[in-house]
């Protein structure tokens, strides 16, 4: 029995992306994020270097939370980040024609890609203030879970709260998994999802995660580690030749990933197509995850197309993470690929869990409209592409663990091995 994540025969199911919500600090869908990213310019990335000063982030928009969840009940009961990851999917499955067919909604299984959940700041931040410098501090924290800790206030903090408030808001009422480990969660869950349409385990599914910068908890978390970068905005590859640091963006991206057979069944055309996904992890000792790369590089080699190919990544910004990816993208033209990298946290910020749901959907939105996206910097390292892209190749390394490379495919365009 093949095991996830394995290059699948020809006698598998086509697995096609046919619906995508995407919300960003660039925008709401798909429209709105194709006018800024594929006009000609430079994209400008939107950036708050005040909110958590000194460390810069990328804003989730002001979204209208009733659009998507209009029970002020459901509403009051979710925080930010469940609000933002539960209107994306909505998004995700309007986008499909889903959201108003109880029978495709029962039939929709879910997995979502979710961090550690969220916290009453304020009550935290109280309970810090009054335990400083107390040797015996159990009691106040005692006293804390009698009369702050709710019992809903907990609830609210576990990751696999997302999962079912989208099935209590939508009505996905078919299985559902939630992965949790950052950016690794979300490239987990686009891989399962992959690997059981293609063995016959599934025919829909939605698939996604959320992350909110915007969180102090999440800022001083990331901080004790030294991830971050301070000051100024800078591009991704701009910080290459620095210590680096990861800048944080808030994004809720969610894609129906369907086989085509059942597509078809439905009349539904897809915006491109999963080709592959491999993904590994290793100790991070240096030189480990270029070496993990080359390897997964070696997995999908014979279904890469040589020539001109347009590339997403999902580069942390975190050293020597970061310079060891951007010298795994500049060999490839070894293998006489002519790469156009596009930094997706250039424009976006490191997005955890979301990261790479939100390149599948740029991916599949190049590819639908006919065009790759304009160079996020002028580093010189971005070249333009000016040919229709076929195909698109997705890097996403994660700033702790974890590496994986995915091909996103035009629909009834073969792939370089003739499968």
């Amino acid at each position: 029995m093949p095991r996830l994540g394995d290059r699948m025969n020809t006698k598998q199911s086509e697995v096609w992306i046919t619906g995508i919500g995407l919300v960003s600090s660039l925008g709401e869908g798909l429209d709105d994020h194709w006018s800024q990213l594929a006009t000609g310019n430079t994209p400008a990335a939107s950036v708050d270097t005040e909110d958590q000063a000194p460390y810069p982030v990328h804003p989730i928009i002001d979204f209208d939370i009733a659009a998507q969840i209009p029970k002020r009940s459901d509403q009051r009961q979710m925080g930010k980040w469940q609000h933002l990851g539960t209107y994306a999917a909505g998004l995700a499955l309007d986008d499909a024609g889903i959201s108003h067919n109880p029978d495709l909604l029962a039939a929709t299984n879910m997995i979502v890609a979710a961090g550690g959940g969220e916290r009453d700041l304020e009550v935290d931040a109280d309970i810090m203030e009054k335990i400083a410098g107390v040797e015996d501090f159990g009691p106040i924290l005692n006293e804390a879970l009698n009369s702050e800790l709710r019992p809903t206030l907990f609830l609210a903090q576990l990751s696999n709260l997302m999962a079912g408030n989208i099935s209590i808001v939508h009505g996905v009422t078919d299985s559902s998994r939630t992965f949790m480990g950052e950016e690794s969660a979300g490239v987990t869950a686009l891989e399962t999802a992959v690997a059981q349409i293609r063995h016959g385990q599934g025919d829909l599914f939605l698939v996604g995660g959320a992350y909110i910068a915007e969180r102090a908890d999440m800022t001083m978390l990331m901080e004790f580690g030294h991830t971050l970068w301070q000051g100024e905005h800078e591009s991704v590859w701009n910080r290459e030749s620095t210590d680096g640091g990861m800048i944080m963006g808030s994004a809720g991206a969610f894609l129906i990933l369907e086989s085509r057979q059942h597509a078809e069944s439905r009349g539904v055309k897809p915006y491109a197509k999963v080709d592959g996904i491999v993904s590994d992890r290793c100790t991070r000792q240096p030189g480990a995850a270029r070496k993990n790369a080359d390897k997964l590089f070696g997995q999908l080699s014979n279904e890469i197309p040589v020539g001109p190919l347009p590339v997403l990544s999902g580069c942390c910004g975190v050293q020597p993470q970061l310079s060891e990816e951007y010298e795994f993208l500049k060999s490839l033209n070894e293998h006489g690929i002519d790469a156009a990298v596009r930094g997706v946290t250039t424009i976006f910020g490191n997005t955890l869990e979301a990261q790479l749901p939100v390149s599948f959907a740029l991916a599949s939105l190049a590819i639908s409209r006919g065009k790759f996206l304009d160079p996020f910097d002028e580093s010189g390292f971005e070249k333009e592409f000016t040919d229709i892209p076929e195909h698109v190749l997705l890097s996403t390394w994660g700033h702790w663990r974890g590496e994986c490379l995915a091909l996103i495919g035009k629909p009834d365009v073969p792939l370089r091995g003739g499968e």
